[in-house]
């Protein structure tokens, strides 16, 4: 599936060493097309529940879905990384 620039999509898998979990709400702000044979990518900026960028992430397709009307947002604290 494409995604248009400023959607915003979900990510549909953890990524830990981010501290960003599935089901995390993100903005596209840049797509990059696959080549032969390679998965087509997104860069996102997750912001926190005031607005704030926390994290600018590239992605591959298969990592995020689109948002739906029958989903709730939610909020959760932003794990802290492992020492």
């Amino acid at each position: 599936m494409k995604y248009d620039l400023f959607i915003r999509v979900a990510l549909s898998q953890d990524l830990p060493a981010r501290r960003l979990r599935r089901g995390d709400v993100a903005t596209v702000v840049e797509q990059h097309p696959g080549g032969p044979r390679q998965e087509p990518g997104y860069t996102l900026e997750v912001f926190n529940a005031v607005g704030e960028t926390v994290d600018v992430v590239t992605v591959r397709e298969s990592q995020i879905e689109p948002l739906t009307a029958n989903e709730l947002l939610t909020v959760r604290p932003l794990a802290t990384a492992a020492h």
